[in-house]
């Protein structure tokens, strides 16, 4: 997909939807489509560098261990996505990091923890008894 199809998407996208969308990896979308924010892979821009682009939108950083969302709360991030929690279809070969180290990362941090990786509809209530502000899957909605 073309960063104008992309664009084009996202802007119909934020158009029509009820509830504020985020934008993976692309802040110049976030700022064209109008959309609530962004959530950055682990190993993009800085969290300190999206917040001078996009101001007061929404910045997540996804991340895999603890001491990589201390970071991203103290670069300024809103919220971390922190996986795989369990194995994942979608992120072979990666080590499943476990609920207790979700866990860990919910109490050590002040923003929402979103937990990813192998989330299904058995392990949703673990996932909110670790702390997680939520859940993201792909599996599981389609």
């Amino acid at each position: 997909m073309t960063a104008r199809e992309l664009e084009s998407n996202a802007t119909e996208l934020v158009a029509a939807s009820p509830v504020p969308v985020l934008i993976s990896a692309r802040s110049d979308v976030v700022l064209a489509s109008g959309a609530a924010g962004v959530n950055l892979p682990e190993r993009d821009i800085s969290v300190r560098d999206a917040r001078t682009l996009l101001g007061q939108r929404l910045i997540g950083r996804s991340v895999h261990s603890l001491q990589s969302a201390l970071e991203a709360e103290r670069d300024g991030a809103d919220f971390v996505i922190f996986g795989p929690v369990w194995a994942s279809e979608s992120h072979k070969g990666a080590q499943p990091a476990g609920v207790e180290t979700l866990a860990a990362v919910a109490r050590a941090v002040g923003i929402p923890v979103i937990a990813i990786g192998g989330v299904n509809k058995d392990r949703i209530a673990e996932c909110a008894a670790a702390g997680a502000a939520g859940y993201a899957a792909i599996r599981l909605f389609q």
